[in-house]
């Protein structure tokens, strides 16, 4: 069995390989779904009465996951739109475009298995493979205090998504 703190760094390493084989600025669309997904998911259990009042702790976690799984998803899809790729952003012809795509997808590993992490600890672990980690490791790592969702809240989620809104806009217009 494999402790999730080492689970953890494994998906960041996996996840900045990732990123630097597709480049910094298809990357830079999967952080901003990850922000988009996390600002999603807080206006969800703050304003909207329905999904407030009605959702259990089980079911949260389940509505939690699958916001952050389909925006992800279609994060990683790459743009196919002509006007887009014939601007050569997405090319990765330099080091320093791999390099920001390595650095770019260990934040997006972060913020994607992160929040899925913190998800977990929330529902204290309902999977009987996935166990919580040991205090030596939890001590260790130290890694749980700053999980995405525990510091990703109102109002520094609401700054967050205004920030990748405007890396978007730079980047890609």
């Amino acid at each position: 069995m494999i402790s999730i703190s080492v689970l953890f760094w494994i998906f960041v390493i996996l996840f900045a390989i990732i990123g630097g084989l597709r480049g910094w600025a298809k990357e830079i669309l999967v952080t901003a779904g990850g922000i988009l997904s996390l600002f999603l998911i807080s206006i969800m259990e703050n304003y909207i009465p329905f999904v407030r009042d009605n959702l259990t702790q089980d079911s949260a976690f389940w509505v939690h996951i699958s916001v952050l799984g389909v925006i992800t998803f279609f994060g990683y899809q790459t743009p196919n739109i002509p006007r887009l790729m014939e601007t050569g952003k997405f090319l990765r012809d330099r080091f320093q475009d791999i390099l920001l795509g390595f650095f770019l997808g260990a934040v997006n590993g972060y913020l994607i298995f992160g929040s899925i992490w913190y998800f977990l600890i929330q529902v204290n672990y309902p999977f009987d493979w996935i166990t919580a980690p040991t205090e030596i490791t939890q001590n260790m790592a130290g890694l749980i205090n700053i999980l995405p969702p525990q510091w990703l809240t109102p109002p520094t989620v609401y700054i967050a998504v205004a920030i990748a809104f405007v890396f978007i806009l730079v980047v890609f217009i």
